[in-house]
C-alpha cells in the first residue's frame, strides 16, 4: 500500500499469522508485518485526531508542505496527471482551523489545498508546476507530530547533469533465476549489465551510484535505505526474467506509480531496437525498488534466462554493451519529451 515513517500510531483490530490487521479509518483497513510493530502502552485511544496549521515553503533543494497534527498517523500517497499532482490521504484525521501559510519560496509546488473526503480521512492536494513527477518523500518531523511532505524539484533536463542510480538485481545467496541450457545465474549477469551501464554513463559524464559492485547479499530494505541516503534523480534496476514456459521470451519494463511511467516507456522502446520480443510495459508492479516515491524508477527485465535464444544474447558481451547504450538513449528520449 505504501511505505510508512517510523513511530506511527496504528490501531490493531485483528491478528493473522505474521501480520496484524490495522484500522486506518472507519472504512479503511490494512495489514502490516508484526515484525515492524511494537505495542504502545502509553498512548490512550481517542475518538478523533485534529489537524492544525500548515506551511508551504522551499529551501535550496526541495519544496515542503508541513501539517501540524495531534498524533503521528498513517497515510498513503498517489500521483495525479494532467495536471501533475500528488494527493496524500491522512487516516484518522479531522481538519480543524487549517491555516495554510505560503511563503512564496516553493519552486515546484503550484497550489495546495485539502478536502475532508470522510469524517476521519483528510485528503491533501499538491499541484505541481511540471508534468513529470520527480519524486516526493513523506515523514514526520523528528521533534514533533508534524507531517512533512518533501517535493523534489525538476533538475537540469540533460542526461549528463543527472545523478543516476543503478541496481544490479539479486546477489550473494540470492542467486535469482538460472539459465535454461548453461545454468548461468541471474545475479552474475545483472552485475555484468549494471557494470556496462555504469561505465557508459560515466564516459558520458553522468554521476552514478551502484547499489552493489560485487557478489554480496544486500536486502531490499538496505538497498532502499541506501538509495534514500544517496537521493538520486532516477533509478534503473536490472533483472533477468524467467518462465516455466521455455518459449516465452523478450524484454519488459515495470513501474508502480503512474507518474513514473514515461521513463519506463522510452527505455522499453529503445530496448526493442535490439531485436527483443516486446513482453510489455507493466504498471502497478509491486516490486520492492518500485515502491519508493522519492525518485523516478524503472525496473528492466532485460530478457528471459529460461529461453534458449534470449539466454544466448544475455551471455554475449557485445549485447551487454548494446543494452547499456539503449538504456542510456531511453533516458535521453524521456528527457526530450519533458
Amino acid at each position: 500500500m505504501t511505505y510508512l515513517d517510523s513511530n506511527l500510531l496504528l490501531k490493531v483490530v485483528d491478528s493473522f499469522n505474521t501480520d496484524y490487521k490495522v484500522q486506518l479509518s472507519h472504512t479503511h483497513a490494512a495489514f502490516i508485518s508484526k515484525a515492524n510493530t511494537k505495542r504502545d502502552s502509553i498512548t490512550a485511544s481517542r475518538p478523533y485526531f485534529l489537524s492544525s496549521s500548515w506551511k508551504v515553503y522551499g529551501d535550496d533543494v526541495h519544496d515542503f508542505v508541513t501539517i501540524a497534527l495531534d498524533e503521528r498517523l498513517p497515510y498513503r500517497s498517489q500521483h495525479g496527471l494532467d495536471p501533475s499532482s500528488i494527493t496524500v490521504d491522512l487516516f484518522g484525521v479531522t481538519s480543524n482551523t487549517n491555516w495554510i501559510t505560503q511563503t512564496g519560496t516553493a519552486k515546484e509546488i503550484k497550489n495546495v489545498w485539502y478536502d475532508q473526503i470522510e469524517d476521519d480521512v483528510m485528503r491533501i492536494h499538491i499541484e505541481l508546476k511540471h508534468k513529470q513527477h520527480w519524486g516526493h518523500y513523506i515523514s514526520y518531523d523528528s521533534t514533533s507530530k508534524k507531517l512533512v511532505i518533501r517535493i523534489k524539484r525538476q533538475p537540469s533536463l540533460k542526461a549528463k547533469n543527472l545523478f543516476i542510480a543503478i541496481d544490479a538485481g539479486h546477489g550473494g545467496s540470492n542467486t535469482g533465476a538460472a539459465g535454461k541450457t548453461t545454468s548461468i545465474l541471474e545475479k552474475e549477469y545483472t552485475l555484468k549489465f549494471a557494470n556496462e551501464l555504469n561505465k557508459r554513463l560515466q564516459r558520458k559524464g553522468v554521476k552514478t551510484f551502484m547499489t552493489r559492485i560485487a557478489d554480496v547479499d544486500i536486502s531490499m530494505i538496505d538497498r532502499a535505505l541506501m538509495l534514500r541516503a544517496q537521493d538520486p534523480d532516477l533509478l534503473i534496476s536490472l533483472h533477468l526474467n524467467s518462465s516455466a514456459n521455455a518459449s516465452v521470451k523478450g524484454v519488459s519494463t515495470y513501474y508502480r506509480y503512474i507518474g513514473f511511467r514515461p521513463l519506463t516507456e522510452t527505455i522499453l522502446q529503445r530496448m526493442l531496437r535490439l531485436g527483443l520480443t516486446n513482453f510489455g510495459n507493466v504498471g502497478a508492479f509491486n516490486f520492492a525498488l518500485s515502491g519508493p516515491t522519492e525518485y523516478p524508477n524503472c525496473l528492466v527485465e532485460i530478457a528471459f534466462l529460461s529461453n534458449a535464444e534470449d539466454e544466448k544474447k544475455i551471455m554475449d558481451r557485445k549485447f551487454q554493451k548494446r543494452v547499456a547504450k539503449q538504456i542510456h538513449r531511453g533516458v535521453k528520449d524521456w528527457l526530450k519529451k519533458l
